[in-house]
């Protein structure tokens, strides 16, 4: 961004997008941040409260507004806004009203911000985002979800928390839905360069067995249901996820993150499902072939196939 300050819109104010700007902010990946939500009181109230914060942060401009015209000029937009999950519910339990939701919040965002990449972080984040494309007629590079890369961040704090070693160390992968069918990727998963499932202990003992394994990819599915319970909302890990993906688009870092994008799937079709790709400036640049045992590459089109089953439910199949 040599040539011109960045600017990242969010759209919805609520939990998600107002720790997702947070944390953007923290870390200082724009110079203006804009907030969008039809609840007045509540996104200038946000904005207020993020700017009086900005002499602890990265010099940034903060806006607030209930107008869709803030939104104008951004480099991202960032769609939040969503139907709230409910204790006990499935992410495919909203699709129905975040689809919707986005029928009328796309094309003002669109006319307003027509160069932008947009960045879905709602659920269920692959259906949506399938329909969204679908819908807005964009570039599949340039309009994406946040996908498993909130999943694949719980799994490696897991591994790490397990194998007592810094998260920063552990490369492993969440594919597939973001969701109930979603498909950890162990068999490439490495820890400083060696085969996961080759890592010892302090006691030379093979930590990642198979029953650790299915422990941990239970825990992370069961994540979201497990914080939503205790506390009605999931907004911090989700929150610094997003604000992630925004960063390597805007700084055009290349890294590798598992997001929600548009492929032709064999024997199944389009649909929207996570896999690694490579994330810059123009969005998703490539996709990054990632190795897969049989098993894997079976609970992977088994996932494709859910998803694509509730996508043609609600009629965006």
């Amino acid at each position: 961004m040599s040539d011109k300050t960045s600017k990242v819109s969010i759209v919805g104010a609520g939990a998600v997008g107002s720790t997702l700007a947070y944390a953007g902010l923290m870390r200082g990946f724009a110079r203006t941040v804009a907030l969008y939500d039809i609840n007045t009181a509540k996104v200038e109230a946000e904005a207020l409260d993020l700017a009086q914060g900005i002499q602890f942060m990265p010099e940034a401009t903060v806006l607030g507004s209930s107008d869709i015209g803030v939104v104008e000029g951004s480099d991202v937009v960032v769609i939040t806004a969503g139907a709230k999950q409910q204790p006990g519910q499935t992410r495919m339990d909203l699709a129905g009203a975040t689809i919707g939701l986005m029928d009328k919040v796309l094309p003002p965002l669109l006319e307003v911000a027509p160069n932008a990449i947009y960045i879905l972080v709602t659920n269920p984040v692959d259906v949506v985002t399938y329909a969204a494309i679908k819908k807005s007629g964009m570039d599949p590079s340039r309009m994406f979800g946040s996908g498993t890369a909130l999943d694949t961040s719980r799994l490696r704090h897991q591994i790490a928390d397990y194998c007592d070693i810094a998260v920063g160390n552990v490369h492993a992968y969440i594919a597939g839905e973001h969701g109930d069918s979603e498909v950890a990727l162990w068999s490439s998963a490495t820890i400083g360069g060696q085969p996961l499932v080759d890592w010892r202990g302090r006691d030379g003992e093979v930590v990642m067995t198979p029953e650790v394994r299915e422990r941990i990819h239970h825990d992370v599915m069961r994540s979201a249901y497990t914080i939503i319970e205790g506390k009605g909302a999931t907004n911090y890990a989700v929150g610094a996820a997003g604000a992630r993906i925004v960063e390597a688009v805007l700084g055009d870092q290349r890294r590798i993150m598992p997001v929600s994008t548009l492929i032709d799937y064999p024997g199944v079709g389009e649909v929207c499902m996570s896999l690694p790709a490579v994330i810059g400036r123009n969005g998703i640049e490539h996709q990054a072939a990632t190795p897969m045992d049989d098993e894997e590459k079976a609970a992977l089109e088994a996932s494709a196939r859910s998803i694509k089953e509730t996508a043609n439910r609600f009629g965006v199949g």
